[in-house]
């Protein structure tokens, strides 16, 4: 397993995303690694994927939506950013520290957040915020040590830049043409921001697709390597529950494909 580990995990909304994350965190975890769960969506679930009482996860202020910290740091409140000078270079060394949540021994969670572009554009002082932030995360991870990032969903994290520095991405996809062309798009674009090396997760993947899964992994030999993962009532049920992803059993079918596809990527 290479170390430290810079991880990133983006696709379209609705594929698995966060589910992936929180297993992969924990997987990390489990294998002696000190883990940071970033959570970099503009719907921040992961909390409660990595086993954090709903209530607990839905109470967690992300960073870029704590309008008091962002104008400490930057020097303007979110939403100010057209006409008025901010600090690009926040401060940012201690914020894991300080706002980061244990899950268990090991394993924390840090809730970024992402940018309601509808109120404060691309150029704002939150987005400087958390570019910094993602940027120190993965530059300061040492020896044993691993920053797993559920990143927002579709291209507005490569967009904005907040995909630099990684070792590695995970792009999770439904069996979908759309799902599949979105990931093709991604993985370009996380390419040309230097991330070295590529993980295609197929997901929900039906009972019986196998000439599918021939067709996809052609379509994606030159770009990452590529693994199934079956559709699987028991993720389903866990996610419609609000149960972290440790509550589905070991022995479900997305869980052992998961846990397979791990092993054979981070060795």
């Amino acid at each position: 397993m290479g170390l430290p580990l810079r991880v990133l995990v983006a696709g379209k909304g609705g594929v698995g995303k966060t589910t992936v994350a929180a297993l992969l965190s924990h997987f990390l975890r489990d294998r002696g690694m000190r883990v940071l769960a970033v959570d970099a969506d503009s719907v921040p679930n992961l909390g409660m994927a990595l086993g954090l009482p709903a209530d607990v996860s839905r109470g967690i202020v992300p960073l870029v939506r704590n309008e008091e910290l962002v104008e400490q740091r930057t020097g303007a409140r979110p939403g100010q950013a057209w006409g008025v000078l901010f600090r690009v270079n926040p401060r940012v060394d201690d914020l894991s520290e300080r706002y980061g949540v244990r899950i268990e021994d090991g394993l924390s969670l840090l809730v970024v957040g992402s940018i309601d572009a509808a109120k404060q554009g691309c150029l704002c002082p939150a987005i400087a915020l958390a570019k910094r932030l993602l940027k120190h995360l993965v530059s300061s991870a040492d020896e044993r040590s691993a920053v797993v990032v559920d990143s927002e969903a579709g291209a507005e994290v490569f967009g904005r830049g907040l995909a630099e520095n990684f070792d590695h991405m995970i792009c999770v996809s439904e069996p979908t043409v759309a799902s599949l062309d979105i990931s093709k798009r991604l993985i370009k674009m996380g390419r040309q921001l230097g991330i070295r090396e590529f993980s295609l997760i197929v997901n929900k993947v039906p009972e019986g697709g196998e000439a599918l899964k021939g067709e996809i992994e052609v379509r994606f030999s030159a770009d990452a390597r590529v693994f199934f993962v079956p559709s699987d009532p028991e993720v389903l049920r866990a996610s419609i529950e609000g149960r972290g992803v440790k509550a589905i059993p070991n022995s479900s079918p997305a869980i052992l494909a998961l846990s397979s596809a791990f092993s054979e990527i981070f060795g």
